[in-house]
């Protein structure tokens, strides 16, 4: 028998009739799966039994104790098991030993009194709480378990008491926030009061101030809301002053509606706060204006840019939009070409050509796309608007004077852009001819590879003159045309040798004949494609570096017949030489 040779062939490839799922192989895993061992459960006939059992492990646990007396998972271990026999003051014992050893452990500490407070020893639970709260008084988880019982056990003074113990060490903003709330749970509005006080000069952020005037707002007067929001002020000052404070101050009187009493404090920290620290209050002031401000208060706000030294196009925008909210045309128009007038941007042309084209004044549209152009020739945007406005008034010959007159620019941002745009509205209109020509004066300009393409996209898709309907399919004569664009690409890319240009252009042209061509053309162009060489060259210190290259069939067969003809012709002088010297 042979041996065989590589991996074995699959010979039926067909789906199984039962699929295999990742849960079906994780059940059967399970069912197969041997029972684990199980510890025997041990019995003792009597107290000397248990007595011999409990000094074994006993002794176990000290000499785990004594190799290690770090480790506090040897003295949890001992404790817990103490406590599995009911043994509370040997389990205390153990606590008490792990505590000499490192008093400062929080886990022990909690384990400690947990295992007290699971036996309901509370007195004891309360004096280790207390004593750990002396030792630890920056453990906060601490300083919570003892509220948390005291409170459970409904001894509201003494909660208090450990709270008013916990606050003398100033701790940080959750635990005043867990007094007041105690405070307010019981109704006692009056201790939160004195709470928030005390709370604010240990934590004078200004979140905590907003904190202050929301509890007044929900069981206070508004009175005693506004001597928050003022203690506020004067407390932080100048310096610390948040934009926050003051938008919660204006937001609390807007919804009294006091609105003078917001506008006066929107501006008053206006004008004491600087613009980087104020970013979000100006927005709000600018939406509140927009709404509900005056006109008079809009206009005195415009003349306070200097537009002499900078100016805004989206200002004047913004300024004629609200005339003609007001139906003040004129206003809006003069607005914006006073604006032109001071500082001539694309945006406000486009903004006011935009206003106009609503209102279906074309004649003053052209007027203002003359002058854009006139201001910006380079823009190739304005063009193409130009060109548009003149096709969507169906004034053919003017779109094209537009058009020759933009390909005729020295400098266009994106040139592409309105080559691209004259020569769709020319098929667009029918005239194949006038396209042809345009893509003919675009390649003496550019002889980029994606024009090409289009060129030949462009030859296959017009329709002949015994073409009836555009359901028809592409006459031969479209193929031809499109397959001579290809070819006429193909030899300049090829002359010049652009090996990148080239491959792109095969490339489309073998989808090109894939969908169009016979077989006898594929193969043609089949047999131009290149293929991927690897090479070596030479670096400027003499070192090698590898790179890809294409190779094209088509160089290599007319490279061999050049060789040929010059192996013949050295042939036929070496004949010669020999002719002569006999």
């Amino acid at each position: 028998m042979e041996p065989s040779r590589g991996p074995p062939r699959v010979k039926n490839k067909a789906p199984a009739p039962q699929q295999i799922s990742a849960e079906q192989l994780l059940r059967e895993a399970v069912d197969r799966q041997e029972p684990a061992l199980e510890k025997p459960t041990t019995r003792f006939a009597d107290l000397e039994e248990l007595h011999e059992y409990q000094g074994r492990k006993r002794k176990e646990f000290e000499d785990y104790v004594r190799r290690n007396r770090l480790n506090m998972g040897n003295w949890f271990r001992y404790a817990a098991w103490e406590l599995e026999q009911k043994e509370y003051r040997r389990a205390r014992s153990v606590f008490e030993r792990a505590l000499d050893c490192e008093p400062t452990n929080v886990q022990l500490w909690v384990r400690y009194i947990e295992s007290e407070m699971k036996e309901r020893n509370i007195n004891h639970a309360r004096n280790l709480l207390d004593r750990a709260v002396s030792i630890l008084p920056r453990v906060d988880k601490l300083w919570y378990k003892y509220v948390y019982m005291e409170e459970m056990l409904g001894n509201i003074p003494g909660t208090r008491a450990v709270f008013e113990r916990w606050m003398s060490w100033e701790p940080d903003e959750a635990a005043w926030s867990a007094y007041i709330k105690l405070e307010k749970r019981y109704g006692e509005f009056d201790r939160a009061r004195n709470i928030f006080e005390r709370f604010t000069i240990v934590h004078p952020e200004p979140r905590n101030w907003i904190k202050w005037a929301k509890f007044e707002e929900e069981n206070g007067t508004s009175d005693l809301v506004r001597e928050v929001f003022g203690m506020a002020i004067e407390a932080l000052g100048d310096e610390f002053m948040d934009e926050k404070l003051f938008i919660a101050y204006a937001k609390f009187e807007a919804k009294l509606k006091e609105y003078e009493r917001s506008r006066a404090i929107y501006k008053y920290a206006l004008d004491r706060m600087p613009r980087s620290k104020s970013a979000i209050l100006h927005k709000i002031v600018h939406n509140i204006e927009k709404q509900f401000g005056d006109r008079e208060g809009s206009i005195k706000t415009l003349k306070i840019v200097p537009h002499k030294k900078f100016t805004f196009a989206k200002l004047w925008v913004l300024k004629a939009q609200f005339h003609l909210r007001r139906q003040e045309l004129d206003k809006a128009r003069k607005t914006v070409g006073r604006a032109i007038g001071m500082c001539p941007k694309n945006k406000l042309f486009r903004a006011y050509i935009e206003m106009e084209l609503k209102l279906f004044e074309f004649v003053r549209c052209r007027t203002l796309y003359e002058k854009w152009i006139e201001f910006d020739p380079s823009n190739s945007q304005a063009w193409i608007k130009f060109a548009e406005l003149e096709h969507g008034l169906e004034d053919l010959d003017r779109t094209r004077a537009i058009f020759e007159l933009a390909i005729q620019q020295d400098v266009l941002d994106m040139p592409e852009l309105v080559w691209k745009a004259y020569i769709d509205f020319e098929e667009e209109e029918g005239a194949y001819d006038k396209t042809r020509d345009l893509y003919e004066r675009l390649l003496q300009k550019t002889e980029h590879v994606k024009v090409w393409i289009s060129y030949a996209h462009f030859e296959l898709n017009v329709p002949d003159a015994e073409e009836v309907s555009e359901e028809a399919t592409v006459s031969e004569a479209a193929k031809t045309r499109a397959r001579k664009t290809f070819e006429r690409a193909h030899k300049l890319y090829r002359d010049q040798a652009l090996v990148e240009e080239r491959v792109s252009l095969l490339n489309a042209w073998k989808s090109f004949e894939d969908t169009h061509g016979s077989e006898q053309d594929i193969e043609k162009v089949a047999k131009m494609l290149p293929r991927k060489v690897k090479k070596r060259r030479k670096l400027d210190d003499d070192s090698f570096e590898e790179y890809m290259d294409y190779v094209f069939p088509a160089d290599d067969e007319s490279s061999a017949k050049v060789n040929k003809l010059m192996m013949m012709a050295q042939k036929w002088k070496r004949e010669q030489e020999g002719a002569a010297a006999g």
